[in-house]
């Protein structure tokens, strides 16, 4: 029997089933014994322990995953939800069942939300699980142990579990829940864990069956043959092989350069790229120096991170995103209003041009960075919808110093117009994460649409090609910095509908630098054009395989 999911990165592993063991039971909706004062005492014990808990987590972990376990450990103590479970006790309820109530309430408040706020309802929930357990004086749920390795599967995996996932015992993950960007798939494809994610029928499987968890291929193979594990060994020896030898810069076969650069979220994480092949970075997300602070940070302090940033890379190009804020990642500051469906709403450079001191503020701090290193700064804005917008942020950018100037195509209007904004912008980079959620209209972040989210469907695809084309035609590069480019299939079709560079998560390299060195500019245009031709993603990616 085979399953199919989203598979996350290129890795294949074998071994039997190990499932999540089921969440702990609904607390009682019982009444304490009017001790209001000891049942908050006792919760406030174990929010700060589960807090504490969570941050000694992130700091074991480090990289994506700090950030996420100290959102997490944030949670367990937001003041809202504090004086929300103190409130419920002093009417009343124990201090389980008035935790299991707050969090329940506001996990339906983000859940109704959609997108981003959606699958941080998870997060919420495994915190919320912490503090019960930890009221009732008992482990909480978390990854089983084995004294043998074995294929992890679950419903969904709390940034607290995946991140400290032990590698020696866990082969490979499978998920019934989740999208290609949830923090369960970014944490696996930080760690190299094969991973699969929103795989329907994943909960039938019994505990010891035997599995293929297939990333490359998208698909769960239950009892496989002698002949499907013994193809698996092979692969495995294979990449074990290619990542052993020594890194050389992305080309494809006939010697055609296609530099590989990473996508980073922090200065922090520039040596770990650099060590696994970076030719340099491709998107550098600012978010980090905003999400936490109360006001927008000054110029220095952000002078003083994209300084750091662009000393690990002397010489090379280093591409920034302007804040993208606004839809999943409201900022007080800057556009907390309550918005219908804020997906399609104030976001990106829409919400830096109703604040523009704070963009001019960044794009000064980076001016500043950029005179004071050596290497090749480029800095683009999110979220660009037409010519218009374009040059806004293109006049603005030259305005301020800044020597390359370019947008990013992630909504569709964009790519229509591409001729115009090619003529303005010196690139675009292509965001293939949400240029395909608003091509196919699938929330990326909603497991039940998973499908839609796949951007070798040929509408998208048709728009990388009008970019790509556009870009040949004014003579300036045309990049791609969404996850689809650490797809080394659909990286060759990339690069045959005109990308000019690849960048990805810094694990990703090595499967996409093979892939590239295989084939030549001709066979990697052939493919596109048969991805082109195609009705359906699934028909895309086999046409091009085929070709």
């Amino acid at each position: 029997m085979e399953l199919r999911g989203v598979g996350v990165g290129r890795g294949v592993a074998a071994g039997p089933v190990l499932r999540m063991p089921e969440p702990l039971a609904e607390p009682a909706d019982a009444r304490h014994d009017g001790d209001a004062a000891g049942e908050i005492a006792e919760v406030d014990d174990a929010l700060a322990a589960v807090a504490a808990d969570l941050n000694t987590r992130a700091q074991a972990a480090g990289g994506d995953a700090q950030a996420v376990l100290e959102a997490a450990a944030m949670m367990a103590q937001d003041p809202m939800l504090v004086d929300d479970v103190r409130a419920r006790i002093e009417a009343g309820s124990t201090g389980e069942r008035a935790v299991f109530d707050a969090f329940r309430s506001f996990q339906e408040q983000l859940t109704a939300m959609g997108g981003y706020m959606a699958e941080r309802a998870t997060d919420l929930a495994d915190v919320a699980q912490r503090i019960i357990a930890r009221l009732r004086g008992v482990p909480a749920p978390g990854v089983p142990q084995s004294d043998t390795p074995f294929i992890l599967v679950a419903r969904d995996l709390a940034p607290a579990d995946t991140a400290l996932l032990d590698l020696e015992k866990v082969l490979g993950l499978v998920t019934s829940d989740g999208g290609p960007t949830s923090h369960t798939a970014i944490l696996a494809r930080q760690k190299s864990i094969v991973a699969l994610v929103g795989v329907q029928g994943a909960l039938d499987i019994a505990d010891g069956t035997t599995v293929v968890a297939d990333a490359a291929n998208s698909t769960v193979i239950v009892d496989p043959d002698a002949a499907q594990l013994e193809d698996v060994q092979r692969r495995i020896a294979e990449r074990a092989s290619a990542a052993a030898a020594p890194v050389q810069d992305g080309a494809l076969a006939d010697g055609t350069p296609v530099p590989l650069l990473a996508n980073l979220g922090s200065p922090d994480e520039a040596a770990g790229a650099v060590e696994l092949g970076a030719e340099g970075v491709g998107l550098f997300r600012t978010e980090f120096l905003f999400l936490d602070a109360t006001s927008a940070p000054t110029v220095e302090s952000q002078q003083a991170s994209y300084t750091a940033l662009l000393e690990a890379f002397p010489g090379r190009k280093v591409v920034v995103r302007a804040l993208d804020a606004g839809a999943d990642k409201p900022l007080s500051f800057l556009n907390d209003a309550h918005e219908e469906n804020p997906a399609l709403g104030l976001r990106g450079l829409r919400a830096l041009r109703a604040s523009e001191q704070i963009l001019r503020d960044q794009l000064t701090a980076l001016k500043n960075a950029q005179d004071a290193t050596e290497a090749d700064l480029w800095v683009m804005a999110p979220m660009v919808s037409d010519a218009e917008e374009t040059r806004y942020f293109v006049e603005l950018g030259r305005e301020l110093g800044l020597k390359t100037v370019g947008v990013m195509a992630e909504v569709p209007s964009l790519a229509v117009l591409a001729d115009q904004v090619l003529a303005i912008a010196d690139f675009v980079s292509i965001g293939t994460n949400d240029l395909t959620q608003y091509t196919l209209a699938a929330d990326r972040m909603l497991g039940s649409v998973a499908s839609y989210q796949d951007p070798w469907h040929p509408a998208v695809l048709r728009l990388v090609k009008s970019l790509g084309d556009a870009g040949a035609a004014a003579g300036k590069p045309v990049g791609i910095c969404g996850e689809a480019a650490a797809d080394p299939d659909l990286a060759v079709v990339l690069v045959g509908l005109g990308a000019t560079t690849l960048s990805m998560s810094p694990a990703a390299l090595a499967d996409v630098r093979q892939a590239l060195a295989e084939v030549t500019i001709e066979q990697a245009r052939a493919k596109a054009t048969a991805a082109l031709g195609a009705m359906t993603a699934a028909e895309a990616r086999a046409a091009a395989t085929a070709a």
